[in-house]
């Protein structure tokens, strides 16, 4: 593995390496910053937030999280900031008190017990209720909490803080309620975590000096932006520990496993080697048009005057090449593809759906730069009125979010049947381009059966491809696929190579998609001839 050269006296400090593979010197960073610590400071924005929501008199503050560590975090600097006491309960160790870092003589670890003692206390103190959506089905306890965050004399006596993964409130406690969301940790604080998790590394093992590449550093820390700060410190001690080495070898791994935390119930695929224009015969058009568009999608922000490309939209014959195209789209920006099942979008529960998709854009916009790749949108987001407005509701869901995202995610649907679509899905502005990838012509499948003979270790110039490709006329590239794959099995079971006969024999025995569909394909065609651009 390539090392960086290190410059004199950078720092005293041990380091990590983080090393830029192919260059033999980096540009160092130095990690003798006075304030370093294993463990990072909170944001100020969202302590001044909360300190404000607590300074106007909020009885109760709601926060849907996994990550306690940080909601702690924040209210142990707002206890010191404001000088009230800082109270921890769980059904499991019951009180604390969290500035003497020991339990309550009463413990309290009994619901009933707990917002007793909480009620009956008078020095405005912070409490903090953790994991408590369970008991938010009694209405006992749901009637302390309510009574506990009424008004006295203008002047609230306590805040309460709810902190579960998932908390629904009853209808009595969300009016009194104020909602704070948890922000991932900002560039700055990510790369404070980076150097002490290094640090720490070099202090255990008495590592020597290194330099550190500000290029990879700047990769890891985008690939870390969006995670809570528990999950992205994991993920760079992973990275670390193997080797004690940061390079680009480390970030395919970091990616993949900040999608796996970010997949909303396995909702969306994850593909970090896609394919590539190469592998796709024809589409020139569509080729280019991506082309032009690639060097701004890859840029960080787009140029003055242009806008950041949107998305397309591929409509065509069953079997032509849509999906591949846009699995290829992502290899030609050389990002990652997150593939939407529209299928396991939907659930029984009301609601749950459209939260299913909501969270899937928005784990795609983490995980930007990528392509979102929807395959059969028309299957999932055609509007119905037999599914008591859900498709509707998903349908506005995306628009919302096609129009107002500012995420270099890149949107490839692809359809079968754009007549059931609606209309404001369609409209100019949405998608970029709508693309029809027809049945390929004659030169188009000469260039799909060479692929698929050469993906089988075949050399296409032994066949005769003219040929083939004249007498297969209205095939699909999947239908010139089976082709091969049939022609090789006849082929292995008469113990022969693959031959011309074999190809033909199953030329003539293959009734194409284009004859069996023949009237809903010649439609097809005539609405897109005026209607899209040829791929």
């Amino acid at each position: 593995m390539p090392q960086c050269e290190a410059a004199d006296g950078v720092t005293e400090f041990r380091e990590i390496a983080i090393i830029s593979p192919g260059s033999t010197k980096a540009k160092p960073i130095p990690m003798n910053y006075p304030n370093l610590s294993p463990d990072p400071g909170v944001n100020p924005a969202e302590i001044s937030e909360l300190a404000a929501m607590i300074r106007a008199g909020a009885p109760l503050i709601v926060i849907e999280s996994h990550d306690e560590p940080h909601a702690m975090a924040l209210f142990s600097e707002l206890r010191r900031l404001l000088g009230r006491p800082l109270f921890k309960w769980t059904a499991a160790q019951g009180m604390r008190w969290v500035e003497r870092d020991q339990p309550l003589a009463g413990e309290f670890k009994e619901v009933e017990q707990a917002l007793a003692h909480i009620r009956q206390r008078r020095d405005r103190g912070i409490f903090m209720l953790m994991d408590f959506h369970p008991f938010l089905n009694d209405p006992v306890t749901v009637r302390q909490l309510r009574e506990m965050t009424r008004q006295d004399e203008g002047v609230h006596a306590r805040t309460l803080v709810l902190v579960s993964p998932e908390l629904k409130l009853p209808r009595e406690l969300e009016v009194v309620a104020r909602r704070f969301q948890l922000k991932p940790p900002d560039r700055g604080t990510l790369a404070a975590m980076v150097r002490a998790e290094a640090l720490r590394w070099g202090n255990q093992r008495g590592t020597a000096v290194q330099p550190l590449c500000e290029e990879v550093l700047n990769s890891l820390i985008n690939n870390l932006e969006g995670l809570a700060m528990k999950d992205a410190r994991r993920l760079a001690r992973n990275a670390i520990q193997d080797d004690g080495v940061l390079d680009e070898s480390d970030l395919p791994e970091v990616m993949r496993a900040k999608f796996d935390l970010l997949n909303p119930g396995g909702i969306l695929t994850f593909e970090l080697e896609t394919a590539r224009f190469s592998q796709v015969a024809g589409m020139p058009r569509l080729k280019r048009w991506l082309e032009i568009r690639a060097s701004v999608f890859n840029a960080s922000a787009p140029p003055p005057g242009l806008d950041m490309p949107k998305g397309m939209l591929l409509l065509g014959v069953q079997g032509c090449g849509k999906s591949l195209a846009a699995r290829a789209a992502a290899g030609l920006f050389g990002v990652p593809l997150l593939h939407l099942d529209c299928g396991a979008l939907f659930n029984r529960y009301h609601g749950e759906s459209e939260r299913n998709l909501r969270e899937s854009l928005r784990a795609a916009e983490l995980m930007s730069p990528c392509v979102l790749w929807i395959d059969e949108i028309e299957k999932g987001l055609s509007v119905s009125d037999s599914d008591g407005g859900t498709s509707r509701r998903m349908l506005g869901s995306l628009l919302t979010w096609m129009a107002e995202r500012k995420s270099r995610v890149f949107l490839a649907a692809t359809a079968n049947d754009i007549s059931i679509l609606p209309p404001e899905l369609v409209r100019k502005g949405r998608f970029d381009e709508i693309f029809f990838v027809d049945l390929p012509d004659q030169a188009t499948r000469e260039d799909v059966l060479a692929i698929h003979l050469k993906r089988r270790d075949l050399k296409p110039q032994l066949y005769p491809l003219a040929e083939l490709a004249a007498a297969t006329e209205g095939f699909s590239g999947a239908e010139l696929e089976h082709l091969v794959v049939a022609a090789l099995y006849d082929a292995h079971a008469s113990g022969d190579t693959l031959s011309t006969e074999h190809l033909m024999a199953e030329v003539q025995a293959t009734r194409p998609l284009s004859v069996v569909m023949a009237e809903p394909i010649v439609e097809l065609r005539h609405w897109a001839s005026s209607r899209a651009v040829p791929a």
